[in-house]
Parts: structure tokens; C-alpha cells; sequence
């Protein structure tokens, strides 16, 4: 018998002895079949539970907010689309008689929210020899909501399109710019499913080198999205849970991301396991009685921290936080059940055409990272050093970052009517007509305040008015809007909000408020810069602790700390970079730092996890020195492969054909690709080689670094020990290479 199977270990009755035995197995796959069941026709109605108006975007104290609540008792909740009509050598008289046929056309959309009473124009620039005209078409917010906008503005254009060859016409404003957006959102779960989905099965299969063993994961990456929008669907229908489109997308490639995660670290200690057993069962039950709880430590690291979200004010960013938290733990229970079950129920041939027999020998030995290992060992305190320098002058590129938000017109990687719209418009008009500020006010001071904004520098003179359809007086309130000289989502127009705010609360009695498109913008900035000062710090207490907890040390989790902070950095000075000089974009959105930060923190403290959990297995038998090198080289290939596979998935947000989401995924691919090629197998490498035992105070072992067995080579223990991490053999290496 070979040395590698002598004295085999017998698993433990437990959870995991259940989850593959030979009969409970096919209670686990059977329960599961009746989760999908269940899950998958509410799954399918996740986008009809979609909350994207402006409410569940911003917090819900902002004077913004509360201007939009109060506004529903002076008129419908309306978001104005504008037409816009522009020959730049003068409007024909044929033109002319064009818009007023489109006008008369676009008032009887009543069927699509039109309010045809309430629609004003043509608005000419100019009453002699006019160039250009607008039309304000207010669309009501019923309970369709932001379903309404796009068919409506779609219905718009296909009367405006007809006009006369050489007459420009675009439809912009608040209206159209939220119809461009709703196009963008739309089908979002699909796109990013199959963007994520193909991300996967391309590096599965580069990571397995099997066509057959990928389709475990994959199958039980999907069933756990279904059941997580199935469980989320129920949650905000039933208990006021807010999802929009931005945390609907995070979710799935956080699902696909997370889940296949973990699939690969129970693949490979299954995979040792195997070699080790002949009985697939007990080899099943010691993989997961190993690798679970590293696999459990990790996956609910990453729940705490996107909960961490709730303490944001931006809704929607503390909605964000359960959702996101959901979709990890449904993923986590997934991989922990129903992927093992499945493949012990497949057998040894789902590892085709490389099957791991009883005895065949372990690759990790020989392998990059037991040879990476060796070559640091010789100089670690050089090697982290360097790469400290290196990670650090990465940093130096957050002198570029431009995180104080994205303009309307800077929001798509492409240029959608819309947008064209609003630089034709600016042209001809006050470039802040289409989204003019509100103000609500106590009746007996109205003339005041309104005098006091017609004579705010921003406002345009005379542009004060009460929208039609509102009424004049609502308990004592009054409503009337004000326009800007400047665009409305542009940092002057924000500046004129705050003028506006100053004067009007000046104003005795008054009690005068400021909302608006713009004022909503700059109210989603105050908010998203508090929430980057809080929850960044809560993040990182949250991470410590954990670390501390599972490694019970102190210097350990506060060097893996330091070393998170410094790839942080480094990825958002080279994200910062990147988008200025290569893919040429304006800046970045105020919550950008916070939801790259989150993400790579919450997601890549799984490969401390995996390689410090190891490390400290390895040092109780064999010293840190070895300890470390051990455990970098059975943990090393594997936190690599799932390193590649996140950052595969979160790429997968430059699908969508927005900058925001295109950045996001930039930047955390990119953090994770450091993180998981440099950080983690070089500098955290590095720093425990050279202080030594000394990580693990205020443990015994901090003071004594004797071998208690005899010092094998350098990645030996990989065959012979109890790891709890990662396992020994790597999956992307083939079988006795």
C-alpha cells in the first residue's frame, strides 16, 4: 500500500458526513430540486420587484427627499421629458408647422402617462428668425413607476421621427435621460448572468482542464442565484427590502463570483482527498470536515461585511448591503451542500481526463508555488519590501482619482439621444431649463422666497413659475420652480443649489426647501462622503476582528490588515490611471472608492483566510518557517485559480453600457488580480518569513518555532496533514505532473 494512504483517517459523523453519504446524498440533491422549484418562477420576477426611483436612491433626511415627498400633494408625480427641435440655419416654416403636428400628436399619449393639459410648448429660442424650439412633456409616475418611462418616451419618438430632413430632434431632459438609462438597465439580470456565466465556464475549464467537472459548479452557482432572487424577490415585496437595478446586477456577479469560489477550494482537497481514500464518500466527508470551515470563516466574513451597508445613509447603498449578503450566503450554503453532493454522486470520472486514483502522487511538491516559496525564503524582508515600494507607488495614482461624480452627459460608454439632446439644448437655452430646481414654501413668505432665488446668481431671471397642473396653495404650502443658467447635473449647477438652500433658510418663517434633479445629485454626494468615512473603518473592524478570531492572534490580523489597506490603494491608484488615460473617462461616482473598497476587502479576505488558516496548521507540526512555506505552496495555485475566476466575473460589469458599473468592475478585477499574484503570495509571503513565530503573539507559538515532526520538504505536509484550507493538490494542475 502506498506511504499516502497509510493509516487512513475515518471522517467524523457530523454535517459533513450527511451531506455525502451514500444515501443522505440524494436527500440533500432531491431538497435542493424543490428549492428550484419553488425559487424559480419568483426568481423570474426579481425585476418586477425593481425599485429605481429617485427615493430609493437617496436618504431618505436629504431636503431633496423630502421635497419629492412633500411635491405629491401639489400634483402628480411627473418627470418631464423635453423635445428638442434645432436647425442651426434657421426653423422653416415647413418645421414649424412639423412641431406643431408632433405637439398636437404627443398630447393625446395619454395611454402612456402623457399629460397632454400640462404639456408646454413649442418654447422658441429666440421670437424672431428662431433656430431652435422645446417642448416640455410631463409623463406621469403612477404605480408603474420608472416601467412607464421608456415605452413612453419611445411612443415620442416615433411621432417626433418623422419630422422633415435636416431638422435635429432629440428628446433630453429628466425624461429622456432616464429612458436611456432604463434601456441600459434593462435585461441587466440577463446580460451580466450570461456575461458572468461565460466568464466562468472559460476559466473553469482552464482551472480544471475538464469539460465535465465544470458543469457541477456551474449548475450549483445558478441554482443558488435562482433561490438568493427567489429569497430576495419575497423580502422586498413582503418586507419593504429595496433593490434597484444597480444592487440586482452586484448580486449575480457576486453570486458567480463568490460561489465558484469556494467551489474550487472543495475541489481541490477533494481532489487530495481522492488520492487518499478509495471510498469517495469518506473522502467527500474529510474535504469538507478540512476545507469547510475555512470556507465558512470566509463566506460569512463577506455576509458581515456587506451588512456592514446597512449604516449607510444612501438607500441605496444600505440596500445593497442585504441583498448583497443574501446572495453570498445562499452561494455559501450552496457550495457547503448540494456541490459536494453532486459530486460524489457523479463519482471519479467528472475529473475527466484527469482522475484521481487511490495513491497517485501529489503535484504541489514540484509545483510554482512550493518553488515561489523557496526563492523568498531566502530573502523575505527584500522581497516584501519591494514589493511594499511597488504596491505603494501604484498608490500614487489616486492623485488622479476624480471621485465627486458623473454627469448625465459623462454617465454611458456611449452617447445616447439623450445626452445628444442635452448638448444641442444648451446650445439654444438656459442650459438648466430642462431640470429646473423646486421649491416648496409657506405660503405667506412665497414672494420673498421667490424673489430672494430670481435674484441668486445661478438662477436664471424671471424663470420663476408654478408648473401646470399644480395646485396653488396645499396646506398652506406653496410650489413653484426656478431655472439655472448652467446643466443640471454639472458641479456650477450644484454650487447654485447651495446658494439657493443658504438664501431661502435665511428667509424668516419661511421654512423653505430645495429640491430637484440637482439638488438630489448634490445631496447623494454629502451623503456618500459620510458614508465613505463610516463605513470603510467599519469594514476594516469588522475584517480584524474575524482575523483575530480565527487566528487568535494580534500581529497576524494587523499585518494582513496593512497589507489590505496598501492593495486597496494601489488598485484605486491604478483603476485612477487607467480611466484617465487609457479609457478616457471624466471621473468616477462619489460612492465609487466605498463599493471597491467593500468589495475587495470583504471578498479578498477569503484568500487571507485560505492561506493564513493553512499557514497556522502547518506551523503547530512543522514551525512558522516551514509553516508558511507549506502552506503557500498547497494553498497557492488554488487561491490564484479563484482569484482569476472573481476577477473574471466582476469584469463581466463592462458589459453594461455604463461608466459607472464598467468602473467598478475594473477596479475590483484589477484589486483582486494584485491581491491574489502579488499581495497574498508575495508580500503576506514575505512579512511572516520575516518576523517569524512572532505573528502568532499573544500565542504560545509565538515562542517556539521547533519542527514537533521531522522537517520534510518543503511542501510534503501537503500529503500527510490535516490542513483546514485549500487542500494540498491544485486543480489546475494536471494529475501527476
Amino acid at each position: 500500500m502506498p506511504d499516502a494512504i497509510k493509516g487512513q483517517e475515518r471522517p467524523k459523523k457530523g454535517v459533513a458526513h450527511f451531506v455525502c453519504g451514500r444515501r443522505s446524498k440524494w436527500v440533500v440533491v432531491v431538497l435542493w430540486l424543490a428549492v428550484m422549484v419553488l425559487a424559480f418562477p419568483l426568481a423570474s420576477k426579481l425585476g418586477d420587484a425593481q425599485d429605481n426611483d429617485a427615493a430609493s436612491w437617496l436618504p431618505g433626511s436629504a431636503e431633496s427627499t423630502q421635497v419629492l415627498e412633500e411635491s405629491k400633494g401639489f400634483r402628480p408625480e411627473v418627470i418631464p421629458a423635453v423635445v428638442v427641435y434645432a436647425r442651426d440655419s434657421g426653423l422653416t416654416p415647413a418645421d414649424r408647422q412639423q412641431i406643431s403636428e408632433d405637439v398636437a400628436a404627443i398630447k393625446q399619449l395619454r395611454d402612456h402617462g402623457v399629460r397632454g393639459n400640462e404639456t408646454r410648448g413649442p418654447v422658441l429660442d429666440r421670437p424672431v428668425d428662431p433656430r431652435a424650439a422645446q417642448v416640455f412633456v410631463p409623463i406621469t409616475m403612477d404605480e408603474k413607476g420608472w416601467d412607464r418611462i421608456a415605452p413612453a418616451v419611445d411612443s415620442i419618438r416615433d411621432i417626433t421621427g418623422k419630422s422633415s430632413t435636416g431638422l435635429e430632434v432629440h428628446i433630453t431632459g429628466p425624461g429622456g435621460t432616464a429612458a436611456d438609462f432604463s434601456e441600459a438597465f434593462e435585461g441587466i439580470d440577463s446580460t451580466l448572468l450570461f456575461a458572468a456565466l461565460g466568464v466562468v465556464i472559460v476559466m473553469l475549464l482552464i482551472t480544471f482542464r475538464s469539460p465535465t467537472l465544470l458543469l457541477v459548479p456551474v449548475i450549483s452557482v445558478i441554482v443558488a442565484l435562482s433561490a438568493a432572487q427567489a429569497l430576495i424577490y419575497l423580502l422586498a415585496t413582503h418586507a419593504d427590502l429595496t433593490v434597484n437595478g444597480q444592487s440586482a446586477g452586484i448580486l449575480t456577479v457576486l453570486v458567480f463570483g463568490a460561489g465558484t469560489d469556494y467551489a474550487l477550494l472543495l475541489v481541490a482537497r477533494y481532489r487530495e482527498e481522492l488520492r487518499r481514500h478509495e471510498d469517495r464518500h469518506e473522502a467527500m466527508a474529510l474535504a469538507l470536515h478540512r476545507a469547510g470551515p475555512a470556507v465558512l470563516a470566509s463566506g460569512a466574513t463577506v455576509v458581515l461585511g456587506m451588512l456592514v451597508l446597512l449604516f449607510a445613509e444612501m438607500n441605496s447603498t444600505s440596500g445593497l448591503g442585504p441583498v448583497a449578503a443574501i446572495g453570498v450566503a445562499v452561494a455559501l450554503v450552496s457550495m457547503l451542500t448540494l456541490f459536494p453532493a453532486l459530486l460524489v454522486i457523479l463519482g471519479r470520472w467528472i475529473f475527466w481526463p484527469a482522475i484521481p486514483h487511490l495513491g497517485s502522487p501529489e503535484p504541489t511538491e514540484r509545483g510554482f508555488w512550493a518553488r515561489t516559496g523557496r526563492r523568498i525564503a531566502g530573502r523575505p524582508r527584500a522581497t516584501w519590501g519591494i514589493t511594499a515600494v511597488i504596491l505603494a507607488a501604484f498608490a500614487l495614482g489616486l492623485t488622479q482619482l476624480r471621485a465627486d461624480g458623473i454627469s448625465n452627459a459623462d454617465a454611458f460608454t456611449g452617447e445616447p439621444d439623450s445626452i445628444v439632446g442635452q448638448s444641442v439644448q444648451a446650445q439654444y437655452f438656459p442650459a438648466g431649463s430642462g431640470d429646473p430646481l423646486v421649491i416648496i414654501t409657506n405660503a405667506p413668505q412665497a414672494r420673498t422666497v421667490g424673489e430672494t432665488v430670481a435674484t441668486t446668481s445661478g438662477v436664471v431671471p424671471r424663470s420663476i413659475t408654478i408648473p401646470p397642473g399644480t395646485k396653488p396653495v396645499n396646506d398652506g404650502r406653496v410650489l413653484f420652480e426656478a431655472t439655472m443658467s448652467d446643466p443640471a447635473d454639472s458641479q456650477a449647477a450644484r454650487a447654485t443649489v447651495e446658494r439657493v438652500r443658504d438664501a431661502v433658510h435665511a428667509v424668516p418663517d419661511a421654512d423653505a426647501q430645495v429640491g430637484g434633479g440637482t439638488a438630489a445629485l448634490l445631496d447623494a454626494e454629502t451623503a456618500t462622503t459620510r458614508d465613505n468615512y463610516v463605513i470603510i473603518p467599519l469594514v476594516l473592524a469588522v475584517v480584524l476582528l474575524v482575523l483575530t478570531l480565527l487566528l487568535r492572534a494580534v500581529i497576524a490580523p494587523l499585518l494582513l490588515i496593512g497589507t489590505v489597506v496598501l492593495s486597496f490603494a494601489a488598485a484605486l491608484g491604478l483603476s485612477a490611471l487607467a480611466f484617465r488615460y487609457i479609457f478616457d473617462y471624466a471621473g468616477e461616482a462619489t460612492d465609487f472608492p466605498l463599493f471597491v473598497f467593500v468589495f475587495l476587502v470583504a471578498l479578498g479576505i477569503d484568500y487571507n483566510i485560505f492561506l493564513t488558516t493553512r499557514i497556522r496548521e502547518e506551523a503547530g507540526r512543522l514551525g512558522t518557517r516551514r509553516g508558511v512555506l507549506t502552506g503557500l505552496a498547497a494553498t497557492g495555485a488554488v487561491i490564484t485559480s479563484a482569484g482569476l475566476v472573481l476577477a473574471g466575473t466582476f469584469a463581466a460589469l463592462g458589459t453594461l453600457p455604463m461608466v459607472a458599473f464598467a468602473e467598478i468592475g475594473f477596479a475590483v478585477a484589477l484589486g483582486v488580480l494584485l491581491d491574489t499574484l502579488i499581495v497574498r503570495s508575495v508580500l503576506v509571503t514575505g512579512l511572516f518569513l520575516d518576523v517569524g513565530p512572532k505573528i502568532w503573539w499573544p500565542h504560545r507559538r509565538a515562542r517556539e518555532d521547533e519542527p514537533r515532526t521531522p522537517e520534510p520538504a518543503v511542501a510534503g505536509s501537503a500529503v500527510s496533514g490535516g490542513a483546514v484550507s485549500g487542500g494540498g493538490s491544485s486543480p489546475n494542475e494536471p494529475e501527476g505532473s
